[in-house]
């Protein structure tokens, strides 16, 4: 089914999709506000592109972004793997009851996906909020409320633990909106996707992990409960990288690669938002 519906998708895309250079859609006075706020040319490449991750590896910002997004990524594919299993194993719940309990934090995630790692976010950046303080302080709550997940460790009974589970994923859920924001914020012109790179790739990494590690702590425990700590203590751990390490979101100033390597630019261009 899933198959199904990307392949279907190639249709709409194919027609749709257009490059900037090619889009009769995108008015000049946008296409200027994007290329000035650090996009690159279809086809251009930003200096050195070696160069330019190791320069970015070196900074702070990203890896203040990187192991926060990490933290958020463990608990987000832990439930993703595991709640089905969790419902049924320590529950006991049948799969078909289990398919509709797994329905509620899903439904949850959604509506605060939207909400409020969108709208809410907007809204208060419009009202003159400082920009920095909003991203950074709802991303946070969002992982805090990720801890809650730690709260199904202490219940055997499935809607305390649903409920428990719904307030965790509701929180990761808008936080990752918020997340994905930031690279466009802090990456210097022409690395965005690098950066975003980075950050998915390490995201990806425990990503593949945590099931794994789910699946062996389970092994070892015969409970589901350490796995629920150990998420709460990893979100902590990216709580405090994210606070101390990313810093204000601001353009990180600008490498220009010369034979000595990457060096600083005095000069740091205007800063876009993407989405």
């Amino acid at each position: 089914m899933t198959g199904t519906l990307s392949l279907l998708y190639c249709a709409p895309f194919w027609i749709g999709y257009r490059d900037p250079t090619k889009s009769k859609q995108l008015a000049p006075e946008e296409r200027a506000y994007i290329v000035e706020g650090g996009s690159q040319q279809e086809g251009q490449e930003a200096g050195n592109p070696l160069a330019n991750l190791g320069f970015l590896l070196r900074q702070p910002k990203v890896w203040g972004l990187t192991l926060g997004f990490m933290a958020y990524g463990y608990s987000f594919y832990l439930f993703l793997s595991w709640i089905p299993g969790y419902l049924q194993t320590a529950l006991h719940m049948t799969v078909l009851a289990s398919g509709f309990y797994t329905i509620i934090p899903w439904v949850v995630a959604t509506i605060t996906d939207i909400v409020i790692g969108g709208w809410f976010v907007d809204a208060l950046i419009k009202r003159g909020k400082n920009p920095t303080r909003v991203r950074k302080t709802l991303f946070t709550i969002g992982l805090l409320l990720g801890i809650a997940v730690v709260g199904a460790a202490f219940t055997t009974n499935a809607n305390v633990a649903i409920i428990w589970i719904s307030i965790a994923l509701g929180g990761l859920a808008f936080a990752a909106p918020i997340g994905w924001s930031i690279p466009g914020l802090i990456a210097s012109k022409g690395t965005v996707g690098t950066v975003g790179s980075i950050m998915n790739f390490f995201n990806n990494l425990v990503g593949i992990a945590a099931p794994i590690a789910a699946g062996f702590i389970f092994q070892s425990t015969g409970s589901f409960a350490a796995n629920f700590l150990v998420a709460g203590a990893i979100l902590v751990l990216g709580i405090v990288c994210f606070l101390f390490l990313l810093g204000k979101i601001e353009q990180i100033e600008e490498p220009h690669i010369g034979p000595q390597g990457p060096h600083i630019s005095p000069e740091v261009g205007p800063i876009a938002s993407t989405r």
